[in-house]
């Protein structure tokens, strides 16, 4: 059973990667990835006053309230930046802090007696993954209710990146030219950030937005540092995320420390790995074309 466990809490870290990593890859290609930062801390209002609504822990509540939220903040990040000309930086730092503490705030004033808390938003509860299971009628069990909710996410998000690779890849590289053949950047735009919404809701009580943020920055970091081909990159971004993942987790029983903290230390780790070698890389490259230079210099 402990053998499971593990499995089932190693998976669920691998299901919140993969979708992450996806997303984050175009993220990091249109140089937004604070914006996934600002949305999985921006749409904790939306959760508590769909909470406060619905009276209800329910997902599909929770969904909608923080995808509108998620979406309230993308909009007020657009309109700061480019039509009141605030530095964008400052804009994702401004509208996610003030929405942040406004959930906090929501929080602590009308659901302090639920538990939906800022440490679970924040840190999740991974390890609890494999008690609550889902079972059928005849008493038997399918595994994990977050693993099924967190598998059913990333057929979405595989479906989004498969059927809008095209206009996501275009509008990534080169907007101008997207426009001028006619495909919508605002519209792939708000469809990403929504997708991030929606990932970032589907992995809170798992994973909490820590390990959200972490996984959208990290593996698609690490992705570009080795190449800068899109599908190379989303392929390897993913590949990270589970190496992560599973790593992470071995590193929190090792050290009987947090399991997202791990799996966070373990992108890190990977990451200073990976541009190590680019480094030494490229000094190798270097000193190869000065000897080069050289003996054609010492030759004419």
């Amino acid at each position: 059973m402990i053998v499971f466990d593990e499995f089932w809490i190693m998976l669920t870290g691998a299901l919140v990667a993969i979708s992450c990593s996806l997303l984050g890859c175009f993220l990091v290609l249109r140089k937004v990835v604070m914006v996934g930062d600002a949305i999985s801390h921006a749409v904790l209002p939306g959760i508590v006053i769909a909470y406060f609504f619905s009276q209800s822990l329910d997902s599909l509540p929770m969904l909608i309230g923080a995808a509108a939220f998620g979406m309230i903040a993308t909009v007020i990040i657009e309109m700061l930046s480019k039509k009141n000309k605030m530095q964008e930086d400052a804009a994702i730092g401004v509208t996610f802090t003030f929405l942040f503490a406004l959930g906090v705030i929501l929080i602590t004033s009308f659901a302090d007696k639920v538990d939906l808390d800022q440490e679970c938003v924040l840190y999740g509860e991974i390890a609890y993954v494999p008690l609550d299971t889902l079972t059928l009628f005849g008493g038997v069990e399918l595994g994990p209710v977050q693993v099924w909710i967190l598998g059913f996410n990333l057929l979405l998000v595989l479906a989004f990146v498969i059927l809008g690779y095209t206009p996501l890849k275009m509008s990534s590289f080169d907007p101008i030219f997207c426009t001028s053949v006619g495909i919508s950047t605002s519209f792939w735009h708000y469809a990403l950030m929504s997708g991030v919404s929606m990932t970032t809701v589907f992995s809170f009580e798992a994973v909490g937005a820590i390990l959200v943020v972490a996984f959208l920055v990290g593996p698609p970091s690490i992705a570009y540092l080795i190449s800068k081909d899109l599908k190379k990159m989303l392929w390897l971004a993913a590949l990270f995320g589970v190496l992560s993942s599973v790593f992470g987790y071995l590193l929190a029983v090792l050290l009987n420390a947090s399991i997202a903290g791990s799996m966070v230390v373990m992108i890190g780790i990977f990451f200073i790995i990976v541009l190590s070698i680019q480094l030494i890389r490229k000094q190798l490259k270097d000193k190869r074309n000065q000897t080069e230079i050289s003996q054609m210099n010492f030759e004419s």
